[in-house]
């Protein structure tokens, strides 16, 4: 009788990448191929709707049993460390693996002194703590949002369209910076026609628990949201696995991490060669390719083949500002702006439709495809938040 060696595959992280890199290994439907999932929640968190979340318009909590395949296994759990052939996870145990899949996605980068007073939306429970300061609050209380990115502008406007009583300001050295002038300019006039008032310019230097210090003096504020930059965990660092300057898990343009074979690194915490990933910038937009082809690479490991490399195109970014408006930049391939936009209503159907298909792109992860990416490298820029 035949005996079937298992192999072993363990994914660090359910997000956006490590769901879809376990979906798309289970799918396979290969019997020697056991897939088991690590994440600290037994749910799946939509990032990308964590600022509906924190206003109170809908919930970025889904569960995971009706998101992961049915043959992937799941360990709530946080992994403490990554040795070389297993993970310790924080209940003193370890969980072995043949090939490990490292997807711990990103959080919030250290605000400045006196964060602790702002309400941070990286994650869930900052969502959660914001969304029960907004229902405490009384009608003219001011809300300053601090960051002049994605998060800053997607929560200030869900803030203003869902609590019209508030006074919310937007402070940022730049809003959209990344977008081209006449961008800017009409997300600008569309955060001020949802109510909320823009202080750009602004460098902020310190969070109070009666406002916020910037350059020009203390801005009044009852609540404080903070929408700053990405950084990610330090797992791999502690670990002794390399990593770039910013703490994301070196790899090759497979995704295979540079010092060990059998770990391929997916999402927002990995570092590929500029060639392959210089475009890439923290987005699920990035994340559930990169899960994709994690996942092709693993398998292409077992089956004792070269994984072939590493190649994702952007096509836009998508803005939500409130339930009735939005704001869409259409990109080339290396991520950098085309000429054409789309804005009100129909952008913000646009931008729903796209939050949508990230889950079902997950739950059809075989069938899932992407872009291929630029042929060039996309000059040096710094992603932002």
């Amino acid at each position: 009788m035949e005996v079937v060696v298992m192999v072993r595959v363990v994914v660090v992280g359910a997000g956006y990448a490590g769901a879809m890199a376990a979906n798309r290994l289970a799918a396979v439907g290969r019997s020697d191929v056991q897939v088991t999932v690590v994440n600290p929640r037994a749910q799946f968190v939509e990032r990308i709707r964590l600022h509906e979340h924190a206003a109170g318009v809908s919930s970025a909590v889904r569960q995971h049993r009706g998101l992961l395949h049915r043959d992937v296994r799941l360990r709530v759990a946080t992994v403490e460390r990554i040795d070389e052939d297993s993970v310790l996870l924080d209940d003193g145990s370890a969980l072995a693996f043949d090939y490990l899949v490292y997807a711990v996605g990103s959080t919030a980068a250290r605000g400045p002194a006196g964060s602790e007073y702002a309400c941070d939306i990286a994650d869930l429970d900052g969502a959660e703590s914001l969304r029960g300061r907004l229902r405490r609050l009384s009608a003219g209380a001011r809300v300053v949002v601090v960051g002049g990115g994605l998060t800053g502008i997607e929560t200030s406007a869900e803030i203003a369209y869902r609590y019209p009583s508030l006074a919310i300001e937007l402070v940022s050295q730049s809003v959209a910076a990344w977008l081209p002038e006449s961008s800017r300019a009409s997300i600008e006039g569309r955060l001020a026609d949802a109510g909320v008032r823009v202080r750009a310019g602004l460098r902020v230097t310190g969070i109070r628990a009666d406002g916020v210090a910037t350059d020009a003096g203390v801005l009044p504020s009852d609540c404080t949201v903070w929408a700053g930059s990405f950084g990610v965990p330090d797992l791999a660092s502690r670990s002794g696995l390399p990593v770039a300057a910013d703490g994301r898990l070196r790899t090759d343009d497979t995704l295979v991490c540079v010092d060990h074979g059998r770990i391929v690194g997916v999402g927002d915490a990995v570092a590929p060669p500029l060639h392959v990933g210089e475009h890439l910038r923290m987005s699920c937009q990035a994340a559930i390719p990169m899960g994709a082809h994690g996942a092709d690479t693993v398998l292409a490991l077992i089956r004792g083949e070269r994984p072939e490399p590493l190649s994702i195109g952007m096509v836009g970014q998508a803005v939500s500002l409130g339930r009735r408006d939005g704001f869409i930049q259409a990109t080339h391939l290396d991520d950098t702006p085309r000429g054409f936009v789309l804005s009100g209503r129909v952008a913000a159907m646009v931008k729903e439709r796209v939050c949508r298909f990230t889950l079902t792109s997950m739950r059809y992860p075989r069938a899932y495809r992407w872009l291929p990416g630029p042929t060039v490298p996309a000059p040096s820029r710094t992603a932002a938040r």
